[in-house]
């Protein structure tokens, strides 16, 4: 008997939840934060409690109610023991966005997490270098104490505990050591198993491959037992990796299930693809003036290789920030490329660094820094990446002028077309000449407009989406992801619609 369950994700864009059960063995496709849930209660300086663990989570929808999390986050005047349990195996996780596995931190320590090198090199690159959201610290943590009649959780911070990590592809001796290397110093620091799929059995066959997002590492999964599940994940055909991903479909031909994402399927299709992107936005560098910044989407290292070479063919140096270049450096572990040659990394004026930072500065990485009074003598020699939020540096750099290429995702919501009112005020106070999108005014309100071509989405469209599930063929559809689920029935008689908490069986 096969039983599919989406606790999560089945009508939203993020936040997949979803439970697969074989034989009485189950596993989570992935366990991602949904940030649309999230937003109606919190945000930037409201959010849950840390020192309450799971509780505000639980009372407010926010994580299914069954008792799969860790117990130190459970405080002493929470009940889970009411909830039901399940039989986890272990955690599949198909990308290194928050709202794939941003929740995967809550969840007990004896489920190991199974991802990509790349993926897992990632995860704690970004933990090392941020303030974790509570859940979001998925590679390692630090456990909690109760106390004050066990109903407040104190973090034991000089205790580091890192999961059990099984990796879908083979892991080099500088991954290992990576996972070795305890950023922020502990006395106790208890290492988890690092181990290859093939190695572990889940009483099912898992199968995994790369597939096209913008981001690195990301995998769509093969689930067998009785039946074959396939799981996309995010994904994309119109990205420097589009192949990987039909090779990922035409191995999944004739799974009896497809899980597939639907982020787009409410949006119009439009000719769009990375070379493209790579076209306009050097014909922009090439008339630009001064100094160029490059916004694009945190993460998107396929963006940031098309800015690097633009910066080539036009005779620039690209600047990056510290905690990209941390990441970018962290990606050598996994495949052996030096993402870092020929690129600077801004060193702000601030006091105080952290360690991640000076492992950057160690001059035996080959890693170089550029202050910004040394940007200003050459200004029209750069194209830095910065975004909305590294935007006041530029009153240090004082660029006398400039041109700035937004190369990220629409905005779909009111609270970011806010940001893009302040991004605006920003350049537009500093001088800066703007490419990507423009402040319109409609219906009364200030808005963006965005410009065709900078742009290219992560995931598919609703050709390409068609396209694929024509390859699988599979028995039954199951849209994740998407705020349009009905597009999938109105299109293909086998697709079935579940709802949250809600199981299929097969």
């Amino acid at each position: 008997m096969t039983s599919i369950k989406i606790f999560d994700g089945n009508d939203t864009i993020g936040g997949n939840k979803i439970y697969l059960e074989e034989n009485g063995k189950g596993i989570f496709l992935d366990f991602g934060m949904n940030f649309k849930k999230y937003g109606a209660f919190f945000q930037e300086y409201l959010i849950p409690r840390y020192t309450r663990g799971i509780y505000d989570l639980i009372h407010l929808n926010l994580i299914p109610h069954i008792n799969i999390y860790r117990k130190d986050l459970i405080p002493l005047d929470l009940d889970v023991l009411s909830f039901p349990t399940l039989n986890v195996e272990a955690i599949l996780i198909s990308h290194a966005h928050m709202d794939h596995c941003g929740n995967i931190g809550l969840l007990k320590l004896e489920y190991p997490i199974i991802a990509s090198t790349t993926t897992f090199l990632l995860l704690k690159a970004i933990s090392d270098t941020s303030s974790a959201r509570l859940g979001s610290d998925v590679v390692y943590f630090s456990p909690k104490n109760q106390i004050e009649n066990g109903n407040i959780l104190e973090s034991q911070r000089q205790k580091l505990i890192r999961r059990d990590l099984i990796c879908t592809d083979k892991f080099t001796k500088s991954f290992n050591n990576f996972f070795k290397r305890c950023v922020q110093p502990r006395k106790e620091f208890i290492e988890g198993t690092i181990s290859n799929i093939e190695n572990r059995d889940f009483g099912m066959e898992i199968k995994s491959y790369e597939v096209d997002h913008s981001i690195y590492g990301a995998t769509g999964y093969l689930i067998s037992a009785d039946n074959t599940i396939a799981y996309t994940g995010d994904f994309r055909l119109h990205g420097k990796k589009g192949k990987k991903s039909e090779v990922f479909f035409r191995n999944a031909k004739d799974a009896a299930v497809l899980i597939i994402e639907g982020t787009r399927a409410a949006r119009e299709d439009i000719n769009e693809s990375e070379e493209i992107v790579f076209q306009k936005c050097l014909e922009t560098a090439e008339q630009a003036r001064g100094l160029i910044v490059a916004d694009f989407t945190a993460r998107n290292f396929e963006r940031l290789e098309i800015f690097k070479k633009i910066a080539k063919q036009t005779g620039k140096t690209l600047i990056v920030t510290a905690k990209d270049a941390y990441l970018l450096d962290s990606l050598e572990n996994a495949d052996g490329i030096n993402r870092m040659e020929n690129v600077l990394v801004y060193e702000e004026f601030k006091k105080g660094k952290k360690n991640w930072e000076y492992y950057l500065l160690n001059q035996d990485n080959g890693i170089d820094f550029i202050k910004p009074t040394e940007i200003l003598k050459e200004q029209s020699n750069y194209i830095i990446c910065f975004s909305l939020f590294d935007l006041k540096n530029l009153l240090d750099i004082k660029p006398t002028q400039g041109t700035y290429i937004y190369s990220s995702s629409e905005a779909f919501e009111e609270e970011s077309e806010f940001d893009f009112q302040r991004l605006y005020n920003w350049l537009n106070h500093i001088g800066f000449e703007i490419f990507g999108f423009e402040i319109i005014k409609k219906s009364g309100r200030l808005k963006p407009k965005f410009m065709e071509g900078y742009h290219a989405s992560g995931h598919a469209s609703k050709s390409d989406l068609i396209k694929v599930i024509d390859i699988v063929d599979p028995d039954i559809i199951i849209p994740v992801h998407t705020d349009n689920p009905k597009w999938f029935s109105k299109q293909f008689d086998n697709a079935v619609i579940l709802k949250d908490n809600e199981t299929y069986r097969l």
